[in-house]
């Protein structure tokens, strides 16, 4: 048999998209006004949304604005959902009571007196942030800016991170950006960090959360993480970032002015030996789907890096299974390993966003049996609640009694993870807090031992159940 082989010429590759410079733009409440889609929309709404900007915080930048908005489906758009203020993220009255002093003309100091006050009966810091998981240093002393709520993994707030790119309306971390100190977790002591690591060999996860870390120059991050590569850290075996920056600016990564300082961080902290993730927000397929957010992703990648992807289910925004398995099916197809499906936090703007949880694990379970077994990484829903992270695992029928079937992924005692229990079936439930132990139980098999450990905690003989 003769083979014709035909030779041809060598051509270089097809360039991968690298985006043009682009200059970071945000805008917050006061620019409201300047931001020029917003014009078209009726004063009323502008109003409402000046209103509810006064309580709850609100940022945007220009790359969310032009690349990530459906300005044709506003106010249905999810991103504008994601990013924008919409009246229902306030109770009746208190948007009324904040409403009537705008219009009024009240003085500031009214008027930041009357925010305070709603803004306190927003549940600022669920699951025990401020009392219950921040730790104390060899002289008893609490240590602001970090938390230690599971005995592996340590988070650190540095005070250069604690803002973002733009913000997420429904975020549980909201009280982080509105300006009170009294609300605020942060620490800039990367001393007392380390300090506290040396002790704790029993830490081999360190999580930099905010706010935002990739906000920082990159200066700032390294002087946090370059000192965790000595020796004495070596029990620290992994580095994780939490970050909205691969949706919100991506530019981050590609173009900004330190762009290749982070990416040469990073590179540098894969060849010492750690493990490092990005452990990546995305709240919808919308946010994965540009050229620029793509780049970004690979040129994290490319460092050794490993992107994870979470988010919570909100209504609004991605309540919706086939919004979830399209989002899971392109972060496999990215490079990106599909993490957690959160179930949105009893803060903030809850009542606009939460989804019953047996609506929640409907929405996991039906988009999960549309990708394959590589996007089926992703767990949930999960609660992250102050006992732990509880899993909806589904609905069964147990005994002639329907019921959630529920398990710790993380629990404050790492013997209650995995362990399965039974909570009643409840249609309207949205929290851990609503459900009530099945089979005619009076606590759950964890309720005594949270108790004494929240006792422990705050110094209290007692805990009220």
């Amino acid at each position: 048999m003769n083979v014709r082989i035909t030779s041809v010429a060598w051509q270089p590759p097809t360039p991968r998209f690298r985006p043009e410079p682009a200059a970071f733009k945000v805008y917050t409440q006061r620019d409201l006004a300047s931001i020029a889609p917003l014009r078209r929309l009726d004063e009323a709404r502008r109003f409402e949304m000046q209103v509810v900007s006064t309580v709850l915080p609100f940022r945007v930048n220009q790359y969310v604005i032009d690349e990530l908005i459906d300005w044709s489906r506003v106010p249905d758009d999810p991103i504008f959902q994601l990013t924008f203020p919409q009246r229902g993220m306030l109770a009746p009255e208190h948007y009324e009571r904040i409403a009537a002093l705008i219009k009024g003309g009240a003085d500031k100091a009214t008027l930041d007196a009357a925010v305070h006050q709603v803004r306190t009966e927003l549940n600022p810091h669920p699951a025990g942030q401020m009392e219950m998981n921040m730790p104390l240093d060899a002289r008893g002393e609490r240590l602001d800016g970090m938390q230690h709520k599971y005995r592996e993994t340590v988070l650190f707030f540095p005070s250069q991170g604690q803002t973002c790119h733009s913000y997420c309306t429904f975020c549980f971390r909201w009280a982080q950006f509105v300006g009170d100190k009294e609300l605020r977790i942060a620490s800039s002591e990367a001393a007392r960090l380390h300090e506290y690591l040396r002790a704790h060999a029993q830490v081999t996860d360190v999580l930099f959360t905010g706010g935002d870390p990739m906000v920082m120059k990159t200066r700032h991050l390294a002087s946090y993480l370059e000192p965790l590569l000595a020796p004495e850290f070596e029990h620290v075996q992994t580095i994780r970032i939490g970050t909205k920056a691969l949706t919100f600016w991506p530019h981050r990564f590609l173009d900004a002015e330190d762009a290749d300082d982070l990416i040469a961080l990073l590179e540098r902290l894969v060849e010492s030996g750690k493990h490092v993730a990005i452990m990546a927000h995305y709240n919808h397929w919308k946010e994965l789907d540009t050229e620029t957010a793509q780049a970004a992703i690979r040129r994290v990648r490319a460092t050794g890096a490993v992107i994870r992807a979470q988010g919570p289910l909100v209504r609004h925004i991605n309540d919706d299974p086939a919004v979830w398995a399209r989002m899971w099916k392109l972060q496999v197809r990215l490079g990106i390993v599909p993490y957690y499906m959160f179930v949105e936090r009893d803060t903030g703007a809850r009542n606009y966003f939460e989804v019953p949880l047996v609506r929640a694990w409907e929405i996991y379970r039906e988009a999960m049996q549309q990708v394959s077994g590589l996007a089926r990484t992703a767990r949930g829903p999960s609660m992250s609640a102050s006992p732990g992270k509880v899993e909806i695992q589904g609905v069964a029928e147990v005994a002639g009694e329907k019921v959630f079937v529920l398990r710790f992924i993380q629990g404050r005692n790492p013997d209650w993870v995995q362990r399965p229990f039974f909570a009643r079936y409840d249609e309207q439930a949205t929290w851990l807090d609503h459900l009530k132990p099945a089979f005619g139980e009076e606590k759950w098999f964890w309720q005594d031992e949270y108790a004494a450990i929240c006792a422990d905690k705050l110094g209290l003989e007692e805990v009220a159940e």
